[in-house]
């Protein structure tokens, strides 16, 4: 099974699902694809298509994916990553309406820059894309957390 991740942004991302459902029908894909849409309005004959889940129904998707193609949203993204799986990551764009600003297209980079992510900057790209990620190894993600963490200590304990 492939998971589609789109978040909960308020503007539409149409034109990945658009995408992907062409390699459904170009037989690229050729696994089950479940789709968890957000706000985006999109019906399809290849994929199921739910726009809101509990995060008990998300756990399991992201735990039972071959891979995620994603959105690059942050919280989609990490969550992908922390269960060690291959995530192709789409950024919603300003310039097609799909987000206030190109924020994401910094997350791919240096995540894909660290060899955590493909990276699909241009939607015309998620052919190749989904070809990497039949052999792709992630390389594993380690959260900063700790360290953040033991720095704020370090600062709180001096004062």
């Amino acid at each position: 099974m492939i998971f589609v991740v789109l978040g909960t942004h308020e503007l539409a991302f149409t034109r990945l699902l658009i995408e992907v459902e062409a390699l459904i029908e170009e037989n690229i894909i050729k696994d089950k694809v479940i789709v968890q849409a957000g706000h985006t309005k999109f019906r399809s004959d290849f994929m199921d298509i739910i726009p809101f889940v509990s995060y008990k129904q998300m756990d399991e998707w992201f735990n039972d994916a071959h891979y995620i193609i994603s959105h690059a949203g942050t919280g989609s993204v990490l969550t992908a990553l922390k269960k060690g799986k291959t995530v192709i990551a789409v950024p919603r764009l300003k310039k097609f309406k799909e987000h206030n600003d190109d924020h994401q297209l910094q997350l791919i980079n240096v995540l894909g820059n660290e060899g955590h992510i493909i990276p699909c900057q241009d939607i015309n790209d998620l052919k190749r894309a989904v070809q990497m990620a039949q052999s792709f190894q992630p390389k594993p993600f380690k959260s900063g957390k700790e360290k953040l963490c033991m720095i704020l200590q370090n600062f709180i304990e001096q004062y």
